[in-house]
């Protein structure tokens, strides 16, 4: 194991716990405040497809997001987690939710391939932490990072995280990907 990677577990036990002891109406203040930013940055940028993802209970919340691009018609795109490391993607229907092979909740809702990304507007992603110089640390698994790291003419690419995680910086590897900006509860950051 390298240095990086012993620093990147160690940094991520540290915002998993942080994320845990979260209470709930600190979640619910942040959602709120969240939302609001998503929907500035969306408006901001014109954007009119997205691809995003459905939250797990101790990250950022994105449903009431979603549930946002839902009424105003716009086309959002969900991952699903494929055994091969590649993400299918999922149009946002706001019905049923299944789980990927990783446990992670997905939509129901027709499968389309890796590659139906390339056609959005704006990428919002889940990350454990990300630096003032835009370094993405994510939760090691690299189904994101091989997504932005093979797309040509990629979208802008914010993460979504909580104010905490915005780091002065991140431990970093060769395949790791950054973004264009972090999407928190307190404000929209443009790297």
């Amino acid at each position: 194991m390298t240095d990086s990677e012993s620093e990147k577990r160690a940094l991520r036990a540290e915002l998993r716990e942080r994320r845990r002891i979260r209470t709930a109406s600190q979640r619910d203040t942040d959602a709120a405040a969240l939302t609001a930013n998503l929907v500035a940055l969306t408006e901001r940028l014109g954007a009119r497809s997205i691809a995003a993802y459905l939250s797990l209970p101790e990250e950022p919340g994105t449903r009431p997001y979603l549930r946002w691009t839902a009424e105003q018609g716009l086309e959002v795109l969900l991952p699903i987690s494929r055994e091969d490391g590649l993400l299918d993607w999922a149009p946002y229907d706001g019905e049923d939710e299944d789980e990927d092979v990783l446990g992670m909740p997905t939509p129901t809702s027709e499968l389309r391939g890796p590659i139906a990304i390339n056609d959005v507007d704006l990428i919002l992603v889940p990350a454990a932490a990300v630096d003032r110089s835009g370094m993405r640390m994510g939760w090691g698994r690299g189904y994101f990072d091989k997504t932005l790291g093979s797309m040509e003419g990629c979208p802008p690419v914010y993460a979504v995280i909580f104010d905490d995680e915005l780091v002065d910086a991140v431990p970093r590897e060769r395949h790791d990907q950054p973004v264009n900006g972090v999407v928190t509860p307190g404000g929209v950051v443009t790297f």
